[in-house]
């Protein structure tokens, strides 16, 4: 059997998905307050397992196992169309998962297991008998924290030449796991038909489009509260609460259009609220390294 073309592969591995874990990734070493000074290659090595290499691999992965599904919703992707033959979508996603895994071993232990972790939950979310996605409670959580926690852990412990990030930097990374968990649920609205016909329960099929899209609505928000009162009252970064506050007050804005249509308008929120949420991480990240102790 052919070997798959290397546009077709590429296409596969979808690279305008690789944009949120890059983002967080360099919200982390941001967040650390280390000098990127002397340290580019392995900043740029960081970027590539967050993104190539394990956003890549997770790609790779749902769409082998969900390539019954994509036939449905979008049967011109690689594997259902057949320019990704045989068995070749599982042998990218094996080749890719074991190419980030050497990348994050050289990168420190707690890279590696940052990466770990993030590698075993997409396989868990896609593939039996976990197939997470199926619940999209569970889905989307999977998805969040590898997409936001954990490659901004990853970003502050490369910058830190793997020791152990500020208890600060964990929180930022948890709280903006936990906003992209609504930011995932907008993103299902996308296949509700397909998911339907193929009993994956994503939020917007258990709980309807309108229900779906409030709750989307508040798990982003919430978290943005908390870190404005962590950002003004616990850690005294005032300017970047009140940057954060005007951005979130915006998208509490977007978010009452959004609700007047939340099938039509998923796709426009993504492109506007979810831009300034994405914002709000690096002005956080920002405030953090400048409210961090100076590095010896």
């Amino acid at each position: 059997m052919n070997a798959p073309a290397p546009r077709a592969v590429l296409e596969l591995l979808k690279p305008i998905t690789w944009f949120p874990p890059m983002w967080a990734f360099g919200c982390g070493a941001v967040s650390s307050g280390m000098p990127a000074s002397g340290q580019w290659l392995t900043v740029a090595a960081g970027i590539l397992l967050a993104g190539p290499l394990v956003c890549a691999t997770s790609q790779a992965v749902n769409d082998w196992f969900d390539r019954h599904v994509d036939a449905i919703n979008e049967p011109n992707r690689p594997i259902p169309s057949g320019r990704i033959p045989g068995q070749w979508g599982l042998y990218i996603a094996i080749l890719w998962t074991l190419l980030s895994l050497a990348l994050a071993w050289s990168l420190g232990p707690l890279v590696l297991a940052a990466a770990s972790v993030g590698l075993v939950l997409a396989w868990m979310y896609s593939a039996p008998p976990f197939r997470l996605k199926q619940n999209g409670w569970w889905g989307n959580s999977a998805v969040a924290v590898s997409y936001e926690g954990l490659p901004w852990i990853t970003g502050a412990a490369v910058m830190l030449a793997g020791a152990t990030p500020d208890h600060r930097i964990f929180v930022l990374a948890a709280l903006y796991s936990l906003g992209a968990h609504g930011i995932m649920t907008l993103n299902d609205f996308k296949s509700v038909e397909g998911d339907r016909q193929m009993k994956l329960g994503s939020l917007p099929v258990r709980l309807g489009p309108e229900r779906a899209a409030r709750l989307a609505c508040v798990v982003m928000a919430l978290p943005q509260f908390a870190v404005v009162g962590l950002l003004f009252a616990g850690w005294g970064q005032v300017h970047h609460a009140v940057i954060v506050s005007v951005m979130l007050l915006a998208q509490l804005a977007l978010m009452a259009r959004l609700l007047t249509d939340p099938r039509r308008l998923a796709p426009w929120y993504n492109a506007t609220g979810v831009s300034l949420y994405v914002l709000g991480m690096l002005v956080s990240a920002f405030a953090l390294r400048h409210g961090l102790p100076a590095p010896a």
